[in-house]
């Protein structure tokens, strides 16, 4: 990447600038000392070094793009990156799965063509409607789309976080289904604690008295989100991966509790949506208010999608953008670069322990507003 060259061009100006001052000096003295005779080939050795372009001049660095900076680091990939500079980095390439209409299927390595390269017909295509994604070259160069199954690092990480998931709470319930009773210590108490707290002040008091059959659901869609949303805010490997930030992945925990609603319904909570307690008037000829209670079922879960994903994209682009503040700054001299820089790392702390925050803010919203919906439908009235 960029950055770990951007954080060295103020020394290097400074050396440039330093040359520059000493040569002119030199040649300013060479100009004074010179005889009338000399003049006409100082003139000409001068003309000669105009014409000649600098270093500078003929290199121009180049600007730092904060946009490219930040969507880079939140869009998806085929590898999963640990260290890079702008010459060299190291990943974990990941399985590409593709299966072309031509060719049939594929299987190799992220690595074959993360690099620029081209394998067997296939490379990543940085512009375009298709840039970032893996696209089949045509006869007549054009770009193609496969069908494509690929383990990304977002689909590896939700592998992972799942993984890691289960084993803790495996064991946490192994560890109380020994001594039921007992009071537990050390992590496995500080999980239960946790358990109960969103079990007891969320999930019961919402749902109803139906609550133990939707406990189990609420749960896992409490601590996914959670967990992941903790996994996104760590720099390194295994975290680091923008999953509850994917509009995808929202989509369908919105679209699990959608389901749950509407497919564990009471019969109240549907004659409330087709045939609503109102005036007739307002139900026939013209169903107005079924219409309205049908677009509502959607708006729910578009809601709770929503506030998600923009509430952490949201927060992971404003750390990336404070961080930009010491590459933006870079060529302002070194001073502004110091102390932009300093200003930059304060503010980032700052808004990455709020983020610790609304890691645990956006799962509760989460739980409790799907466990109000959840209720709501579990009513035969919405009278009682």
């Amino acid at each position: 990447m960029k950055k770990l060259h951007l954080t060295y061009k103020p020394i290097i100006l400074l050396i440039v600038l330093l040359f520059s001052i000493g040569a002119n000096a030199q040649v300013d003295g060479a100009n004074n000392t010179q005889t009338e005779g000399d003049t006409a080939q100082v003139e000409e050795t001068n003309d000669l070094t105009k014409e000649m372009p600098s270093q500078t001049e003929s290199e121009p660095q180049k600007k730092f793009d904060v946009k490219e900076f930040i969507l880079h680091h939140l869009a998806d990939s085929y590898e999963w990156q640990l260290v890079s500079s702008e010459d060299w980095h190291v990943s974990i390439p990941l399985p590409v799965i593709l299966r072309s209409k031509t060719s049939g299927w594929h299987l190799f390595l992220s690595s074959k063509i993360t690099k620029g390269d081209h394998y067997k017909g296939f490379k990543i295509s940085h512009e375009g409607k298709y840039q970032g994604k893996i696209v089949e070259l045509g006869s007549d160069g054009s770009e193609i789309r496969p069908l494509d199954m690929s383990l990304t690092k977002n689909a590896a990480s939700l592998l992972l976080s799942s993984l890691f998931l289960s084993l803790i709470f495996m064991g946490v319930s192994r560890s109380i289904s020994r001594a039921p009773m007992e009071g537990k210590k050390g992590f496995v108490g500080l999980m239960e604690m946790f358990i109960m707290t969103v079990h007891d002040s969320i999930i019961k008091p919402s749902v109803g008295k139906n609550y133990k059959k939707y406990a189990p659901f609420l749960l896992t869609v409490f601590f996914f989100i959670f967990f992941n949303n903790l996994m996104g805010l760590l720099p390194i490997f295994p975290g680091g991966a923008n999953v509850t930030g994917n509009i995808a992945v929202t989509l369908v925990l919105a679209m699990s509790t959608f389901l749950v609603i509407n497919l564990t319904g009471s019969r109240g909570y549907y004659k409330e949506v087709f045939w609503p307690d109102v005036p007739v008037w307002l139900k026939a000829p013209l169903p107005i208010m079924p219409i309205i209670e049908i677009v509502g079922l959607f708006t729910k879960p578009f809601a709770l999608m929503i506030r998600l994903f923009a509430n952490i994209m949201g927060g992971h682009a404003i750390v990336l953008g404070l961080l930009s503040l010491v590459f933006i700054t870079v060529n302002m001299g070194t001073a502004i670069n110091s102390s932009m820089t300093i200003v930059s790392l304060l503010f980032t702390v700052f808004i990455f322990f709020l983020e610790l925050l609304v890691a645990f803010i956006q799962a509760y919203v989460f739980t409790l507003l799907s466990s109000v919906f959840i209720g709501m439908a579990q009513h035969e009235t919405h009278h009682e």
